[in-house]
């Protein structure tokens, strides 16, 4: 339990970072925002431990950024991506049931018999409504109540989620099977990933050498990229932006606050290919160490592969972050087709400040922009071929996305796709 004087110490050093550290993306009015936390801190310094966390979060807002928040090292209010390995989507739009959406490989959603399509009624004894997001939280046993989409019929369902802690990096997430890998039709084979762990990625880049050329063996010479609910990560997007072209050629471009600020040029920003080991990222690192740290990141230049030209992503609207990263690379490059909705608009990089009392403050440290220059910050990037899906036939195994890029890499008509 935090003391007033504790508060007060929090809400300065909340105030002083954002200041210091925030990538200020939309153009927000520090002035006026720190006005609006000065005017609200005599309320903060006087409610209930709960509501401290939720008023500040709310403050936060303000900031009109993504990657942002506060939160307890013990969180009570957690998306359940990084929690249950599952999304929710209300169909019907705010006022709304819950719908189950993206339910992740062995997360405990996936584990407990939850599937796609599956609608949620109580989470804890509490009815949920759109746009109310059900909390979960890590270290935690929720009892949730569901039902097939139009099944008077529920079951209780229950998740006992381990305990996570925060780091540097990242929120106290439970990290999902980043990656699986399948041959789904004659000559396409299916990467489904969900998250690129690491901040560097090594790891995440090996596994995913292994898994295309287990592909290849098996003869597949077109693919399908599966991004659907990804949560993000590390460089290791950058692997995979590598199998997606030939030669190497620039992903984007990172921008800190302090250059974003002072103002740049694009050609003066250190050119940094995605590294096969962690000593040859510290040696890029190294030739800027005490320069400012944004760079242009490039692919590899890993060779012709059987797939170019035949690539298909699914994204939807909770494809967030490092995956939306690699999305506008291949849509600027016309390196694949986009099949399904438009992503989240997510694309900050993020680290986490401790302001004391047990509290972290999560804030966006740096931009990232397509080679063109463009922004996905709250925009999105917007499918080639517009594929919604429907909760009933989800439920019975029937993916609209999925049905739509076989189809188009088929060489067939995709009839119940809108071209943009």
């Amino acid at each position: 339990m935090t003391t007033a004087r504790q508060r007060q110490r929090i809400i300065h050093a909340v105030k002083k970072r954002v200041l210091k550290n925030h990538f200020n993306v939309a153009g927000v009015s520090y002035t006026d925002w720190i006005t609006l936390i000065d005017v609200r801190t005599p309320q903060l310094l006087t409610v209930p431990e709960n509501e401290f966390e939720t008023e500040l979060q709310d403050i936060l807002r303000g900031l009109k950024s993504s990657h942002t928040g506060f939160y307890h090292e013990r969180p009570n209010r957690l998306f359940p991506q990084h929690t249950i390995n599952a999304s929710l989507w209300p169909p019907e739009g705010d006022g709304g049931p819950w719908y189950f959406l993206d339910v992740f490989p062995e997360g405990p959603a996936d584990r407990a018999g939850i599937k796609p399509g599956h609608k949620l009624h109580q989470v804890d004894g509490v009815p949920y409504i759109a746009p109310d997001m059900p909390p979960f939280r890590t270290g935690h046993t929720h009892t949730l109540v569901v039902s097939e989409p139009h099944d008077k019929n529920t079951r209780e369902i229950t998740l006992e989620l381990p305990r996570r802690k925060v780091t540097k990096e990242l929120p106290p997430l439970l990290p999902p099977k980043s990656m699986t890998h399948s041959e789904i039709a004659p000559g396409i084979g299916l990467l489904r990933i969900t998250w690129f762990p690491g901040a560097i990625g090594l790891k995440f880049a090996r596994a995913l050498d292994s898994a295309i050329a287990d592909l290849k063996a098996h003869g597949c010479d077109h693919l399908i990229i599966d991004l659907r609910g990804n949560i993000g990560g590390g460089l290791g997007f950058a692997r995979l932006a590598s199998y997606l072209c030939p030669n190497g050629i620039p992903i984007g471009y990172s921008l800190t606050p302090k250059r974003l600020r002072k103002g740049f040029k694009t050609e003066d920003l250190e050119r940094v290919v995605y590294p096969d080991s962690r000593f040859g990222f510290a040696a890029a690192l190294t030739r800027f160490a005490v320069r400012d740290k944004s760079i242009f990141l490039m692919t590899q230049g890993l060779g012709d592969q059987p797939f170019h030209g035949k690539i298909v992503m699914l994204v939807n609207r909770w494809t967030n972050s490092a995956a939306e990263m690699l999305v506008s690379f291949a849509a600027e490059n016309r390196l694949a087709t986009l099949i399904g909705t438009k992503t989240a608009g997510n694309v900050l990089g993020a680290v986490n400040f401790k302001t004391g009392g047990g509290y972290f403050l999560r804030l966006p440290v740096f931009g990232w922009y397509s080679i063109k220059g463009e922004c996905v910050e709250g925009k999105g990037v917007a499918p080639d071929f517009a594929v919604e899906v429907d909760p009933n036939e989800l439920n019975s195994g029937i993916d609209q996305q999925m049905i739509a890029a076989i189809a188009v890499l088929s060489g067939e008509r995709c009839a119940q796709a809108a071209v943009r």
